[in-house]
C-alpha cells in the first residue's frame, strides 16, 4: 500500500463527512505541489450555458505567493474560471475551495471579497473625482458603518498603510491628483492599490496592459511580480510577451480544461498549445 493510500483509508475510518474532504484535498494536493500549500483548489469544475460547456471538468490549484499566467484562445474558460473563483457564477459541478475550508460554491460575491480574494477587471474601476489618495482611503479594509465620509478622521497606522500602498503603485507622486487625471496605465495601478487595501490573499488580474504604453507595461511587469510571494497572483493575459516577462507557472486552457501547464518555454514546446493556440 502506498503512503497516500493509507492515510485515504485513515482518514476514511477516523473522520467523516466535509472535513474528509477538506483533509484529503490537503494530503493530495500537497504532494502535487512538492509539499507547498496550495491556497486554491479548483476540482473537476463544470459549466454550461445552454449547452455550452464554458468550462469543462476543469481541475486547477494555485500555491500560495505564487504568480501563475493563465492563457489561451478566446472562449476558452479564462473569464468564466475568475466568475467561479469570485462567486459570480455557480458551477453545475466540481468543488471550488479557498484555503482548507472555505467552499467558494456556497459563499456570495461579497463573502469571498471580504475573505481575501481580490479581482481586477480589464477596464479599470476607479472614482474619477476623488484624488488617488482618497479612492485608497475609501478601499481600505474597515467596517464602512464607521466611515460616514471622506471626512472621517485617519489613524497614523492607516494613513501609514496608504503612503505604504501608493508607493508599492508607484503613484506616491500623484497622491494629490484626481483620479480622472492619470493616464490609463496609472488608473490600473490605483485598481489594483484599491484591492491591496483591502489586504487581500489572492488577486486575479484580467489583461492587466490592455492599452497601456510601453514604459507602463514594463512597470506592470515589475508591479505584478513584486507582489507574488506575499500574494498569490493570478493573471490572466493575451500578450505573450508580456507572459514570457512575467511567468513562472503558465497554465494553458482550452474549450474550458486545461491543456498543458509549466513553464513558459515547455508550454511554448507543447505540440498541443502550439496547434490551438500559439501557432494561430
Amino acid at each position: 500500500m502506498n503512503p497516500l493510500q493509507g492515510l485515504r483509508n485513515n482518514f476514511r475510518r477516523d473522520r467523516a463527512g466535509d472535513s474528509v474532504a477538506v483533509e484529503m484535498r490537503s494530503v493530495e494536493a500537497g504532494t502535487m505541489h512538492g509539499h507547498r500549500k496550495p491556497i486554491l483548489y479548483l476540482e473537476n469544475i463544470t459549466v454550461s450555458f445552454d449547452g455550452f460547456k464554458a468550462l469543462n471538468n476543469l481541475s486547477l490549484y494555485i500555491d500560495e505567493g505564487e504568480l501563475r499566467c493563465i492563457i489561451g484562445p478566446n472562449g476558452a474558460g479564462k473569464t468564466t474560471m475568475m466568475d467561479v473563483i469570485t462567486g459570480k457564477t455557480r458551477p453545475d459541478s466540481g468543488t471550488a475551495f479557498f484555503g482548507q475550508s472555505m467552499d467558494l460554491t456556497r459563499m456570495s460575491e461579497y463573502e469571498i471579497a471580504g475573505c481575501g480574494i481580490g479581482r481586477k477587471f480589464q477596464k479599470p474601476t476607479v472614482f474619477p473625482q476623488h484624488t488617488v489618495f482618497e479612492n485608497l482611503e475609501l478601499a481600505m479594509h474597515a467596517d464602512k458603518r464607521v466611515w460616514p465620509s471622506l471626512t472621517a478622521r485617519l489613524s497614523g497606522e492607516q494613513r501609514d498603510r496608504i503612503d505604504a500602498v501608493l508607493h508599492t503603485v508607484m503613484l506616491a507622486d500623484q497622491r494629490s491628483l484626481r483620479a480622472a487625471q492619470l493616464s490609463h496605465g496609472q488608473k490600473q495601478w490605483l485598481e489594483i492599490g484599491m484591492l491591496l487595501m483591502q489586504k487581500p490573499r489572492v488577486l486575479l488580474v484580467d489583461e492587466p496592459i490592455a492599452g497601456m504604453t510601453h514604459q507602463e507595461t514594463e512597470r506592470t511587469a515589475e508591479l505584478l511580480t513584486g507582489l507574488a510571494g506575499e500574494h498569490s497572483v493570478v493573471v490572466v493575459e493575451h500578450d505573450m510577451e508580456f507572459v514570457r516577462s512575467i511567468a513562472r507557472k503558465v497554465t494553458v486552457l482550452h474549450e474550458g480544461s486545461v491543456l498543458a501547464e509549466g513553464k513558459m518555454d515547455e508550454v511554448q514546446r507543447d505540440p498541443k498549445v502550439v496547434e490551438v493556440y500559439l501557432g494561430s
